[in-house]
């Protein structure tokens, strides 16, 4: 993900997280925040002109700097976190940043969690993400696709 203050970024998710942040060294002025659990949950966060883009071949990724890159984007992530509703609504009213909660068509609530107002997390607290997972089982899925008409391959 991309920031304005990359380094400022990275330490309030590494605090949701209760994890830890550090230098991204591969791109300078790039940052982590590393919840330290049993997944190896990370997140990148690289300066707010940073694009990402397919190396050539077998190359991995490279960076690119566009001074017009929209600070918008449609991608997002669900993250479960160690962490209460009120802990993270603290943590947003503190930075400024939008803190809803929110439910997802009735099958589980979410934290939409704005960072610098322009990128959205949807964070689940303990109690949340028993009831997102819940729904997630192949199972559930299943029948959610089945009634709402869509084919579903297993």
């Amino acid at each position: 993900m991309t920031a304005e203050n990359p380094g400022h970024v990275a330490h309030v998710l590494a605090e949701v997280l209760q994890g830890a942040c550090t230098l991204f060294p591969p791109h300078p002025g790039s940052f982590m925040a590393i919840a330290l659990d049993d997944y190896g949950t990370m997140i990148e966060v690289y300066p707010a002109e940073t694009e990402l883009m397919p190396g050539s071949g077998t190359d991995q990724v490279t960076f690119s700097s566009n001074a017009l890159a929209s600070p918008f984007s449609a991608t997002h992530v669900a993250i479960s976190v160690p962490t209460s509703q009120a802990e993270i609504e603290r943590i947003g009213t503190r930075e400024g940043w939008r803190v809803v909660r929110c439910n997802r068509d009735g099958f589980f609530d979410v934290l939409e969690f704005w960072v610098e107002n322009k990128l959205m997390l949807e964070f689940l607290t303990p109690a949340m993400a028993a009831k997102y997972l819940e729904f997630m089982q192949p199972q559930n899925l299943q029948k959610f696709f089945a009634e709402a008409g869509e084919a579903v391959a297993v």
